[in-house]
């Protein structure tokens, strides 16, 4: 086929809330027909840490979102008087003071999904964001926090290693695919059975396409060397600025000229990277998959070729109602529409619930196991 396309009240309410890893959240009912899908990328807060309360955020899924990831954002806006005086910035475009790691994303987060009842609990899949993937300390970090928090987390991310205007502005320098922090990082989600949801752009910001995208090659030679581990590229590598455009081939693509679905396609059908998985999520996205019937006819059938290797996400940040939960993945309905009933359902549902299930019950063996070890030590 051609391709185309940490803390007291934490302390405080663990000592009352079951031991989840000695018992597993209980088990998601079979989705309803109203179900539209389960969400892989979601957001409960934002740059400056405000968002949707939980409970709201419950209600805004209702009974449309069968189940749906719940991060924040590991990185903080500064608020630099200096810069922009009585102007609170609230997203990284507006200031040009520095972003800088905010660690305690993931107590906020854990503490969320604690205040609510077990079958609450077990439409959410927290996951693990705070950490500087450039400090060779991250790894102790995720540690840290699945045995703080027991029970909770089901992986780390989205975190994010080159983005396009953030890495800049990142107090302490950008991250890189090339540092062993990240393989460390990489390794212990593997071991512990973390699903790793990666942000990373595939190119530069305003590329040609003269070239083959600048990080694709450090970008696969990262995948190949953590085959143990479960990780979701963001957005297929693509951003605001970062589009989809045709791009020159070296011999090991056949030295013609790709599509960035053939570059993903290519990604896919290598053996080696079974235990890589994509998302569709953010409406920049979905922008650039229904720009015209050829994109569409394109995105479709390259879907329906790897039904089994996309996942469906909003990437909405602290949504106030439902039809602000529910716009991107309208935006995907001419795409939809042209996916066999197969491949829809995995993509929407199927293939999240299959890795996060999976990741519940490896993440709570692993704190099983370490939760006690911890515990005998002290």
């Amino acid at each position: 086929m051609q391709s185309c396309l940490r803390v007291a009240a934490a302390a405080a309410l663990i000592a009352v809330a079951p031991l989840a890893f000695v018992q597993a959240a209980p088990a998601a009912k079979p989705v309803a027909e109203t179900v539209l899908f389960n969400d892989s990328h979601f957001h409960l807060t934002n740059y400056v840490q405000q968002g949707t309360p939980i409970r709201d955020y419950l209600a805004i899924m209702g009974d449309k979102i069968g189940r749906s990831t719940l991060f924040g954002i590991p990185l903080q806006q500064q608020w630099d008087f200096a810069n922009t005086g009585n102007f609170a910035p609230t997203y990284y475009l507006q200031s040009d003071a520095p972003l800088y790691y905010y660690s305690f994303t993931d107590a906020y987060i854990a503490m969320q999904y604690l205040s609510l009842a077990p079958a609450e609990r077990a439409r959410l899949d927290p996951m693990i964001t705070g950490f500087d993937p450039a400090d060779m300390y991250a790894v102790d970090h995720i540690r840290r926090v699945l045995t703080t928090f027991p029970g909770v987390f089901s992986g780390i991310g989205e975190f994010s290693i080159h983005k396009e205007f953030v890495s800049a502005k990142i107090a302490g320098g950008p991250a890189s695919l090339t540092n062993p922090a990240l393989d460390r990082v990489l390794d212990f989600a593997g071991e512990a059975g973390l699903v790793v949801i990666l942000h990373n752009d595939i190119d530069a910001p305003f590329a040609k396409g003269d070239s083959l995208p600048n990080s694709l090659t450090q970008m696969r030679d990262l995948l190949l060397r953590h085959p143990r581990t479960t990780i979701i590229w963001a957005h297929t590598g693509l951003g605001r600025i970062v589009k989809p455009v045709p791009t020159s081939a070296g011999a090991e693509y056949g030295g013609h000229s790709l599509t960035h679905l053939d570059i993903m396609e290519h990604l896919l059908e290598n053996p080696a990277l079974r235990h890589v998985y994509l998302d569709i999520s953010w409406d920049e996205v979905a922008k650039y998959a229904v720009a015209s019937p050829e994109s569409i006819a394109r995105t479709a059938a390259f879907i329906n070729a790897h039904p089994d290797r996309i996942l469906f996400g909003t990437d909405n940040v602290a949504p106030k109602d439902q039809a602000t939960q529910l716009r991107v993945f309208d935006m995907w309905k001419p795409v939809f529409d042209l996916l066999t009933p197969e491949a829809s359902y995995a993509v929407r549902i199927g293939n999240y619930n299959r890795l996060f299930d999976k990741a519940r019950l490896d993440v709570r063996k692993w704190e099983k196991a370490n939760v006690a070890t911890v515990k005998a030590s002290k």
